[in-house]
């Protein structure tokens, strides 16, 4: 098993690699979530540009299910982000930083490589018709009242509630699922 230390030295390297002093993170209390084998996932759902959104068999069953009850309840979910491995996640902050942007803010709404859930391989961005991808938008329409009501039931959580303790901006379309326990 790797220690916590090891996990905080590795986050450190990532970050030594994109010219990011680690102690931009070293206040925020972070977790370290491992990438999932890539060759575990499976494709949760194609969207109409064909790019595939992937996750792990017992997340995309979970989606599968939640998104057909939301559908028999009238409302329509979809998927805009699912798993990233970490090379993603470091091209991801790298963009932010070519447009000259600080990692003070970027790691508001963007976490650091081997912090972000979507490494999992259970975490998904979700979005409805009509609706802004990436804006608290989403928060308010009928498809985030359905989830708040019913995700739990399908194992699925929302991570970054407003005030959340981990610095990140309010994100009512971010869910992870949560294998039950046995």
């Amino acid at each position: 098993m790797i220690s916590a230390a090891d996990n905080r030295q590795q986050i450190s390297l990532w970050l030594a690699e994109l010219g990011i002093d680690s102690e931009v993170i070293a206040h925020r209390t972070l977790p370290f979530f491992s990438e999932a084998d890539e060759k575990m996932l499976v494709t949760a759902e194609t969207n109409g540009e064909g790019k595939a959104f992937r996750l792990l068999p017992g997340a995309a069953s979970a989606w599968w299910q939640i998104q057909h009850q939301a559908r028999v309840d009238g409302i329509e979910l979809y998927l805009v982000s699912a798993w990233r491995s970490v090379a993603y996640q470091m091209a991801l902050i790298a963009e932010q930083q070519q447009q000259g942007i600080a990692p003070e803010t970027f790691f508001t709404y963007l976490a650091p490589p081997g912090c972000s859930e979507h490494h999992t391989g259970c975490a998904v961005d979700i979005n409805t018709p009509e609706c802004d991808e990436v804006s608290g938008i989403f928060g308010d329409t009928p498809a985030f009242c359905w989830l708040r009501q019913h995700a739990a039931g399908f194992g699925f959580v929302m991570s970054f509630a407003e005030n959340n303790p981990w610095g990140f901006i309010y994100e009512p379309w971010h869910w992870c699922w949560h294998a039950p326990k046995s």
